[in-house]
């Protein structure tokens, strides 16, 4: 049976978009240490309502490390101090009693914050949609062994189709770059044959709406896959930079 400990919680309070910010700083006693951290607001929220004080809004769904949705700035890193893991699945174990715990929300120009920790991440389905699809025939489905792909070549489109969209990339980066994420998208298409037809256009299109988003440029610092709760390469960058300039030699 996992130990309790007291934590201190530095938490973000911001009532809405334009309004002024701020951090409120609440103690918590008995918090198991198999608690995830998600829990470990809940309980939080628990207290303050029975304070009568507005709990802390937060984004969750899953709780699997599937959606991406617990997008969490905690103590200084994207999702935590633990390694490929999302908020959800980050334990409280992680901490020492008596400690100061701060959350605040992703800080990135393109993630504006809504209410407290949660911030619109519209921007990620935004350059999904400008390019981040490939074009097929409706009709049967095609056999699986019908394309034959290398088996090395599948593992490296699967490590990239691995992102979850969570943000965590342009969070950690000191520039607010979403590099690694649009990277990660166009390399998973571009590695296999069903991503060839928009080669060239899905290059050119997501960087464009990247940069309209007002995510800022890549220095190569790799705070980005440092944070990447699933591990998603940076080698995915430079196959992006490479279907870049190609689509820029076609045009």
């Amino acid at each position: 049976m996992g130990k309790s400990i007291n934590i201190k919680v530095k938490v973000w309070r911001q009532a809405e978009p334009k309004a002024k910010g701020g951090f409120e700083t609440h103690e918590l006693k008995n918090i198991s240490t198999d608690a995830s951290f998600l829990e470990m607001l809940d309980v939080l929220n628990e207290q303050l309502i029975k304070e009568r004080k507005n709990p802390v809004a937060f984004d969750h769904d899953c709780r699997e490390g599937i959606c991406g949705m617990c997008s969490l700035y905690i103590n200084g890193h994207p999702h935590g101090p633990d390694q490929e893991v999302t908020t959800c699945q980050l334990h409280m174990r992680k901490f020492k009693n008596g400690q100061t715990i701060t959350v605040e929300p992703w800080r990135s120009k393109a993630f504006p914050v809504i209410k407290d920790l949660m911030v619109d991440r519209q921007a990620y389905d935004k350059i999904i949609q400008a390019g981040g699809y490939v074009s097929v025939n409706t009709g049967g489905v095609p056999d699986a062994n019908a394309i034959p792909i290398p088996k090395l070549v599948a593992d490296e489109a699967m490590d990239a189709a691995s992102c979850i969209g969570c943000g965590a990339c342009a969070a950690a980066c000191k520039n607010g770059s979403a590099m690694l994420f649009v990277a990660a998208k166009v390399s998973q298409l571009a590695l296999l044959p069903q991503g060839k037809t928009e080669a060239a256009k899905r290059a050119r299109s997501m960087i464009a709406k990247m940069d309209e988003l007002g995510f800022g440029n890549c220095t190569n610092t790799g705070a980005c896959a440092a944070e990447c709760p699933k591990s998603v390469s940076l080698t995915h960058i430079a196959r992006l930079n490479r279907e870049f300039l190609s689509a820029k030699f076609k045009d």
